[in-house]
């Protein structure tokens, strides 16, 4: 693999990284909101990779966001008849944003983000190493 496709696969991962890291910090963000309905209140969301291949050799070359997708999870019901977004029933409805999930999901994101920065420091030595060979 030449180096330039290594700085690509690496710069393509820390970007899907970084969205995986801004949704998990939206659905944090949103673990307490509640809404009147089932339809309206908020739903976690979840990046989905996919491949980017390789025409020629069939390998994989790096990875990108296919989409942001919303959780299949059901809104959790509450019965609070003195909120005031209460509906008819007197119940809210809690986001089903799971804590342990997202958080679990933040560290594999950040360690995953952390060794590709690794990869590209090593790379960039062993390339800063190799032109110090024609001195």
């Amino acid at each position: 693999m030449a180096l330039d496709k290594i700085f690509d696969a690496a710069g393509q991962a820390l970007a899907a990284q970084t969205v995986r890291l801004n949704t998990v910090a939206s659905n944090l963000a949103n673990v307490d909101t509640v809404a009147g309905s089932a339809e309206a209140v908020y739903r976690p969301k979840m990046p989905v990779f996919e491949s980017v291949l390789r025409s020629a050799e069939g390998g994989v070359d790096g990875v990108r966001i296919r989409e942001i997708a919303q959780s299949t999870v059901a809104p959790t019901p509450r019965y609070a008849p003195q909120h005031p977004l209460a509906n008819e029933n007197g119940y809210i409805f809690e986001s089903g944003v799971n804590v342990v999930e997202e958080m679990a999901n933040m560290t594999d994101a950040s360690r995953t983000y952390q060794t590709n920065i690794e990869l590209v420091s090593t790379a960039k030595r062993l390339l800063l190493a190799t032109l110090r060979l024609g001195q």
